[in-house]
């Protein structure tokens, strides 16, 4: 079995794979000044419950944008799984089916999620990635990625208003029924949310514009692609939370 890990600025999103099947996702809060005791515990009681032997996982493949929790999670599997990390980096990026734009400057996640998307679509693509930012990756049909967009998430865009205007507050991620919010959390709601659609339409466009490509794959994922993906249903091709876990997988399988 593989052993995903994909630590976010939010989660701590762990993945364990049986072949090509996601058996399990876990999710734990990216603290970083938390103890390793704390992630070793959660670790060792996920696959209790589960009644999982640790022994069965075979491999573990690593992205991380949080370093101050890399090395914690590193020395984690190590006394849990007694297996060093593969971590997703420039020296692994050397070994994977894709060119990697920037190696030492790019995220972790947004290769992972290239390695997918370009296994799924094996021609021009972007991933639009709804996490604490929303990220716009794009992938040509030889494997090259050719540029990321970057702008805050949702989550991100809803608490800095709350935190930046005296009488707004933090509102669900909820899609509204209308533009026309009767109320302050619906204003807020319609602002964000449908805002957000016109934002990602609007690039999607602009994308196919800039590399001249009608049929231009699209894939939705990140913990908030759910959130706005019904306004937005018939801009993706596919839509899959889980995409940065399988790029993670074939990661792994590509690196000895």
């Amino acid at each position: 079995m593989i052993l995903a890990l994909d630590i976010g600025n939010s989660d701590l999103t762990i993945g364990l794979f049986d072949q090509e099947n996601l058996q399990h996702i876990w999710r734990i809060p990216a603290v970083a000044n938390r103890p390793e005791l704390f992630y070793g515990i959660k670790f060792r009681d996920y696959f209790l419950e589960a009644g999982l032997p640790i022994s069965k996982v075979e491999k573990i493949v690593m992205s991380s944008v949080v370093p101050d929790l890399t090395d914690k999670i590193i020395n984690v599997t190590v006394t849990l799984f007694e297996k060093n990390p593969i971590v997703l980096g420039p020296d692994v990026y050397k070994k994977l089916p894709i060119e990697v734009l920037n190696p030492y400057e790019i995220g972790s996640d947004l290769v992972a999620n290239a390695v997918a998307a370009h296994a799924l679509f094996q021609s021009t693509c972007v991933v639009v990635d709804f996490g604490t930012a929303l990220t716009f990756t794009t992938i040509s049909g030889e494997g090259k990625i050719l540029g990321v967009a970057i702008a805050p998430g949702l989550k991100t865009a809803i608490r800095s208003l709350a935190q930046n205007t005296a009488k707004l507050f933090d509102v669900p991620l909820e899609l509204p029924q209308s533009a026309l919010g009767k109320n302050t959390v619906h204003a807020i709601q319609a602002g964000i949310l449908l805002g957000y659609e016109g934002l990602v339409k609007s690039m999607l466009e602009r994308l196919r514009v800039e590399l001249n490509v009608t049929n231009l794959q699209t894939v939705a994922t990140g913990g908030l692609s759910t959130v706005i993906s019904p306004a937005v249903t018939d801009t993706f091709t596919r839509i899959d939370p889980n995409l940065t876990l399988n790029g993670l997988r074939l990661v792994a399988q590509c690196v000895s």
